[in-house]
């Protein structure tokens, strides 16, 4: 392939601990923007890769929401550091809403699907508006065990609703194709149900309130997240 056909990305991957990758001893090295920027980067069509991670462990939609003027300053900051890079595609990979559906704790939570679909909307609004010829990613939240509780609770309840997000990002790609044709894409959908089965090998086991629970993804998850990632967005540029 002539090197002109080539893809050149600035990602700058919005998200909370999973993105962040808490609890991995070195999340400089193994989060999943590091392996979702490899996967593409090993792809023949892509010539460079360049990315932020933006992941904040606790965050919410709520917390990202521009006008909290919170955590969007500073996706905001990451992504006009690739402004000049014009040649290049700069894409929003966001996966958001583990936090939202937590019964009690995160700020903003519970968020109702409308809630969430209100914030997102927000969020989406603003990227579009400050970067015009941008792509946005919007990925599938990932699973967590029916017993997650540890100083947010999230149980049965909390899973419940995470998964009535899904339609929610189903609809806002739907909506926005319209208006802003080839601009917002459902990104992954597969890893939620990939963690639901391998989540003794590939999720940490966490001591919480209601026995061990398995919600941030050890070395081997995020690993396999990032490049489910990968794959999507390397789709959307295509």
């Amino acid at each position: 392939m002539k090197a002109e056909s080539k893809k050149n990305m600035n990602i700058v991957f919005i998200g909370n601990s999973i993105t962040q990758g808490a609890l991995i001893a070195t999340p400089s090295h193994d989060a999943p923007p590091v392996k979702a920027a490899l996967y593409l980067t090993k792809q023949p069509s892509v010539a460079s890769v360049k990315y932020s991670n933006q992941g904040v462990s606790g965050c919410t939609t709520t917390d990202y929401l521009p006008t909290t003027e919170t955590l969007f300053p500073k996706a905001k900051e990451a992504a006009d550091k690739f402004a000049d890079e014009t040649w290049a595609t700069l894409v929003f990979s966001i996966m958001l809403g583990t936090n939202d559906s937590a019964i009690t704790g995160p700020n903003g939570a519970p968020a109702s699907p409308e809630k969430y679909e209100e914030n997102m909307k927000a969020i989406i609004n603003q990227l579009l508006a400050l970067y015009p010829s941008c792509k946005i990613v919007l990925h599938r939240p990932v699973w967590y065990s029916p017993n997650t509780y540890n100083g947010a609770m999230y149980l049965k309840e909390g899973l419940n609703r995470l998964q009535s997000y899904y339609p929610v990002l189903q609809s806002l790609v739907e909506e926005y194709a319209k208006r802003f044709p080839g601009q917002v894409f459902m990104g992954d959908t597969e890893a939620f149900d990939y963690f639901k089965a391998n989540y003794l090998t590939d999720l940490i086991p966490e001591e919480g309130n209601a026995g061990t629970f398995y919600l941030h993804p050890n070395e081997k998850g995020a690993a396999v997240l990032g490049e489910y990632w990968g794959k999507a967005i390397m789709k959307v540029v295509e």
